[in-house]
């Protein structure tokens, strides 16, 4: 690779792997950006991604260059013998990221250190993710357990970078959706902003900690995240599509034929026409649903709804009784993340009259058993989602995609991590 950057090369050089010498064989220099002279790779200890044979004390001793590619850096290395480089070199990434600093004040791009994932841990590049409504609910200090700085993002979808101790079902180079894994195990540490291993953060500014968000803050370059909050998906996916499927489109679509299973040619009403909502009549239209009855105090949010197979509107202003004497009562699904001094009630007889009321967490879907599966609908086409995506935005301009949600405009703004 020549100084300024451009090109690409095929090279190869001896890694100190703790004392195991290997030689690497490809150079990745899409996943890591980061190496600090002319010559850029990822190292793992992977025989898929590398050649990952022990060097002979004769060719490891060898003076002839092992680097090629025609590069001014590989001139330099011949005339030097073979690089040694010592792996932890690459253990410690800087990286752009957006801090949230304060309660609803916007974002800041700010260079981040991460630090390599512990056990059990996994280090992952983001290249696209989006803004969902819990992103910014938390943002404003709405959720239970207000932190900052803070980074946030949890709809996302990127390439596996480097693993920790004990992860063995994934490695580098795999393509994942994170996701906020409401587990028992993890489910208590997602509020902590912090790791399980360790109680510490993966993430720094000139040593202050920075915290995570529901275990995977998607609004960075690289993240780090609990092996568990990683599903394994077909890498032929679009990642730009399949990363809406990491929080709201499938609580909305499992809370459908997951939770409340309508049978074909019932009817299914919705309150709330946004993009959780949306996924629901998605989800109705898949069981077959004959009517779609969708419920929102703002009707031009009607006209969108259709595209999603929404048959009906209501509009509770409109109306001089309370909806459910309007539309009826039948099962209820609770979906969404309320505020925290949100309440509710009802009186005992609509219980007792078989009707039924109950709630969800991510659609009933187990992560990383099922995500894989809703990912393959939509490479099925029986799952349509690019209708859901509205806006598309550079990372550098994340704050738009706030502004957006903040506005009620669209659905789903993909952020490129790239552009």
């Amino acid at each position: 690779m020549s100084k300024d950057g451009q090109g690409t090369s095929s090279a190869k050089a001896i890694v100190d792997f703790n004392g195991q010498r290997r030689r690497t064989k490809t150079i990745f220099r899409d996943l890591n950006p980061r190496w600090d002279k002319e010559l850029e790779f990822l190292v793992h200890d992977d025989a898929e991604s590398l050649a990952a044979e022990t060097l002979e004390p004769d060719l490891y001793n060898d003076k002839k260059t092992i680097v090629e590619g025609g590069s001014d850096y590989s001139t330099a290395a011949a005339a030097r013998g073979p690089e040694i480089i010592s792996i932890d070199q690459f253990n410690l990434l800087h990286t752009a990221a957006a801090v949230a600093w304060e309660a609803g004040k916007p974002p800041v791009i700010e260079e981040v250190e991460v630090a390599p994932p512990q056990a059990m841990e996994v280090r992952v590049k983001i290249l696209f993710t989006s803004l969902c409504h819990t992103d910014v609910y938390f943002w404003e200090a709405k959720g239970q357990t207000p932190l900052f700085p803070h980074i946030f993002g949890h709809e996302a979808g990127g390439i596996i970078e480097s693993v920790g101790e004990g992860v063995t079902d994934l490695k580098p180079r795999d393509h994942v959706l994170p996701e906020s894994n409401m587990c028992d195990l993890l489910r208590i540490n997602t509020d902590c902003g912090v790791m399980l291993n360790d109680g510490k953060s993966r993430f720094s500014i000139n040593g202050q900690p920075i915290y995570h968000f529901v275990g995977t803050s998607t609004f960075t370059e690289y993240t780090v995240t609990h092996v568990g909050c990683l599903a394994k998906i077909n890498p032929s996916a679009p990642l730009d599509k399949v990363c809406v499927l990491s929080c709201g489109i499938s609580t909305g679509l499992g809370a459908t034929l997951n939770v409340a299973k309508p049978q074909k040619g019932s009817t299914v009403a919705i309150f709330g026409l946004v993009a959780f909502g949306l996924a629901v009549a998605e989800g109705a239209r898949i069981a077959g649903a004959s009517r779609i009855v969708g419920v929102d105090l703002n009707s031009k949010r009607f006209q969108e709804a259709k595209k999603f197979g929404v048959t009906e509107f209501v509009n509770p202003k409109e109306h001089d009784k309370p909806v459910q004497e309007v539309i009826g009562w039948g099962v209820a699904v609770l979906v969404g993340v309320p505020n925290k001094d949100d309440a509710f009630k009802t009186h005992p007889m609509n219980v007792l009259n078989e009707k039924t009321l109950t709630g969800t967490f991510f659609g009933n879907y187990k992560p990383r058993s099922d995500l894989p599966a809703v990912v393959e609908k939509y490479m099925n086409k029986e799952l349509e989602l690019e209708k859901f995506i509205t806006h598309e935005v550079p990372f550098a301009e994340i704050n738009k995609a706030f502004e957006y949600m903040l506005k009620g405009v669209g659905l789903r703004c993909i952020i490129r991590m790239n552009a």
